[in-house]
């Protein structure tokens, strides 16, 4: 019996696994805007504990959703922004880094982009005068 236990119990823990899902420009909607996401160098998705996934088209969609309290903040299990620098690679946007510039075409106009390295925002913030803010200044931003 104690075998039998130990087996469903693994089983459940393992069927219990939270992942993300990749976005799927062309075909995927934004959760907040409704629009379909088409741009791979821009995007952003929330999983929850349970596993309902949200998927966005923009930082700015993101964050107004994250502070909409529709999910409790404690319920998120993934947090996560694409790379512009990576397109479509998603990242965990609580360890990210974030450029903000009137020349960042974004799909909601946040005018934000997303990188998960030093090396890959140094290449566009002189080129876009952008402004380099951590994961609680953009987190500020969408209040």
């Amino acid at each position: 019996m104690r075998v039998l236990l130990t087996i469903l119990l693994a089983a459940f823990t393992y069927g219990c696994t939270v992942e993300p899902e990749p976005l799927v420009y062309g075909t995927d909607m934004c959760h907040t805007c409704k629009m379909t996401l088409i741009d791979p160098k821009f995007g952003a998705e929330i999983v929850t504990k349970k596993g309902k996934v949200y998927k966005f088209d923009d930082v700015n969609c993101m964050l107004g959703f994250y502070h909409s309290d529709f999910e409790e903040q404690g319920n998120i299990a993934h947090l996560l922004v694409v790379n512009f620098a990576q397109p479509t690679k998603l990242i965990d946007g609580t360890n990210s880094w974030y450029l903000k510039s009137e020349l960042i075409r974004s799909p909601m106009a946040s005018g934000i982009a997303a990188f998960a390295t030093d090396e890959e925002y140094l290449r566009y913030k002189k080129e876009w005068k952008a402004i380099l803010m951590s994961w609680g200044e953009t987190n500020t931003q969408f209040k």
